[in-house]
């Protein structure tokens, strides 16, 4: 048998080499760092005896690289759900998606008590259209099982050329039995904003994700309305937005607000501690605004919304969101690898912290389901959230929820029937889409309400 235990010895010795020096660095600002870098040789010796006794007993022979990987992956794990390593071509995938250019199905995906779960479909793609929901638990792709795979691993397998078909196989809510889903992989659509007008006067822009192009495309789709009708009111739809780059949404925040913070990141060190200010642009939109967001807006979209709803610069309408408001850096390895560590927390310009909570809206229209085998609506269902997911980080400002915290929108009792909902409803029907429908008679409401002679 191969004498493998050197190999432990020499990671081992690597990293109590390195240790001291972290050590000295920090030695005046913590006298508790002895005892813990005791506790740390104490660990990596663990760490060590371990990888050695697996190496030589374990029924057939392993690559100590894969188990230190391993062993990588697990303790990022235990942290939060969205701090994890990346190898070489993951790392890549993660360039790929950046840049907003791939093909695939068209969902947001995460790890929720080890099972892949949907965040949310992202609207206009072949998951959306094929009735993808948020909360649907992917237990197989192409037959395979997921229980063993990371979150990259997955999108590498969701992804493929454009034509190509995938099939998941998804359990919700009411089912009793798993149901196959077959998808065709499409190139998920670059266009970040569309526009419409809903009535003369009254815009609506929605915003699917944060692209490098999102803010040129809104100001071009708010150029557009303007020109076409001056507006009594602008409906901004957020829902379903998974969010995407930080600085998208401060500029889309900023054609709005003239002055004041936007966002605040707060973490451990000052060099994450950053605050992104409006700026006064010249332009003076003084029609009502409304932004619509639902349990699938997160992150970017999320920072949209709160700081509108802070700066009292827009009505927020809709569903309680996502909760996603931790900030990830990405730290390049040197062999090619890549650390996706959280390590700040957004807040809102009056200093509310996003995460495990989301943004409350100011008027509470829940998302409605239609069933498919008699029309019945079905107001509410168990959709996935950031606290929901196992490790979450906390919500940065804990002390102030139970003195702040708006009340919680009531969950009606459902009856479980075991039918599967109908396709997500297009925005273009105004009628069927509660939120919407709500929020364009509340505008019309306003600028009725604007022209009364009320100072008598």
């Amino acid at each position: 048998m191969k004498k493998q235990r050197p190999i432990a010895k020499k990671i081992l010795v690597t990293l109590l080499i390195c240790l001291p020096v972290f050590t000295l660095l920090f030695w005046e600002r913590n006298s508790r760092v002895e005892a813990k870098t005791e506790d740390i040789y104490k660990n990596l010796e663990t760490f060590s005896n371990v990888l050695s006794l697996v190496e030589k007993n374990y029924v057939e022979d392993i690559n100590p690289n894969k188990l230190i990987e391993g062993a990588i992956k697990g303790m990022l794990a235990s942290l939060d759900p969205h701090s994890s390593y990346m190898k070489p071509d993951d790392f890549q995938e993660l360039k790929i998606e950046t840049k907003g250019s791939f093909s695939g199905i068209g969902i947001e995906i995460t790890m929720k008590d080890g099972v892949l779960t949907v965040v949310s479909p992202i609207e206009g793609t072949p998951a959306f259209e094929k009735g993808v929901q948020s909360g649907d638990k992917i237990l197989k792709i192409d037959g395979e099982s997921t229980q063993d795979l990371s979150l990259m691993e997955a999108v590498k397998k969701l992804r493929g050329p454009q034509g190509t078909e995938v099939t998941i196989s998804i359990f919700r809510e009411g089912l009793t039995e798993l149901k196959d889903i077959t998808i065709v992989r499409n190139v998920i659509p670059l266009i970040s904003v569309t526009s419409k007008m809903l009535e003369p006067g009254y815009g609506y822009i929605r915003v699917r994700s944060f692209q490098s192009n999102t803010t040129k495309e809104f100001k071009e789709a708010l150029g557009t309305e303007q020109k076409e009708n001056p507006l009594n009111g602008l409906i901004i739809d957020l829902r379903n937005n998974p969010g995407g780059l930080l600085d998208q949404a401060v500029k889309i925040s900023d054609i709005f607000i003239d002055h004041g913070m936007i966002v605040s990141t707060k973490g451990r060190l000052k060099e994450q501690n950053m605050e992104f200010k409006a700026h006064d642009n010249g332009e003076k939109y003084t029609f009502p605004i409304i932004v619509l967001v639902n349990e699938g807006s997160a992150s970017a979209s999320e920072i949209v919304a709160g700081a509108m709803q802070d700066h009292k610069r827009a009505l927020i309408l809709g569903a309680q969101t996502f909760g996603k408001g931790s900030v990830q850096t990405i730290i390049p390895m040197d062999n090619g690898a890549g650390l996706r560590l959280t390590t700040a927390r957004y807040y809102t310009p009056n200093d509310r912290s996003i995460q495990a909570k989301g943004i409350t809206p100011d008027i509470v229209v829940p998302t409605e389901i239609v069933e498919a085998h008699d029309g019945k609506v079905k107001k509410k269902i168990n959709f996935l959230r950031e606290k929901d997911l196992k490790h979450h980080i906390k919500n940065g400002n804990e002390e102030k929820i139970e003195e702040d915290a708006a009340p919680q929108q009531e969950e009606e009792e459902e009856e479980d029937t075991g039918a599967m909902p109908e396709e997500p409803k297009k925005t273009d029907d105004i009628a069927s889409d509660n939120q919407l429908n709500q929020a364009l008679t509340l505008l019309k409401g306003l600028a009725v309400f604007g022209k009364l002679d009320i100072a008598r």
